[in-house]
């Protein structure tokens, strides 16, 4: 989801609400904490050279049970948040404590935002010789683990 379908989705909404992965919602006390600008210079495994930005925000919960994050209110947020974002139709991802800081990309079902699951990648798999379909990694039976019996 970029910041353009956000700031589109959030109008017409009545209550703010994110999904997580699994189903469970987040407490409908959070507190967005930051919206921010994240780049990410670098060079892959295959040597090229490689530039990402992503509008980033983050939510919190504290014990306020009575908080609530309106619609438009997460709307002027975001329209603070333009002096650092630029006008670039960036993607958004969220960060939301779990056990440790979860990154999440982020979607909309027609009624809640859902954090989506990121995933790392191999962006030189040609270069590195990673076939197109790795085949499937064998399961570790430390009992029957013998050399060359390809579990380990």
């Amino acid at each position: 989801m970029n910041i353009s379908e956000m700031k589109q989705v959030l109008p017409g909404l009545a209550a703010v609400n994110f999904r997580l992965p699994d189903g469970a919602y987040l407490p409908a006390h959070f507190h967005v904490t930051e919206v921010g600008l994240v780049t990410k210079h670098f060079i892959d495994c295959g040597g090229t050279e490689r530039k990402e930005a992503v509008a980033n925000f983050q939510l919190w919960e504290a014990g306020d049970y009575g908080h609530r994050l309106a619609p438009q209110k997460f709307l002027h947020i975001l329209t603070l948040s333009e002096r650092i974002l630029g006008s670039e139709d960036l993607a958004m991802e969220v960060e939301y404590q779990q056990g440790t800081i979860g990154k999440f990309g982020l979607a909309f079902d027609g009624t809640d935002f859902v954090l989506t699951p990121k995933q790392t990648a191999c962006l030189a798999q040609d270069t590195c010789g990673v076939p197109r379909h790795a085949p499937a990694r064998p399961q570790l039976q430390a009992a029957s683990c013998t050399p060359g019996g390809g579990c380990c």
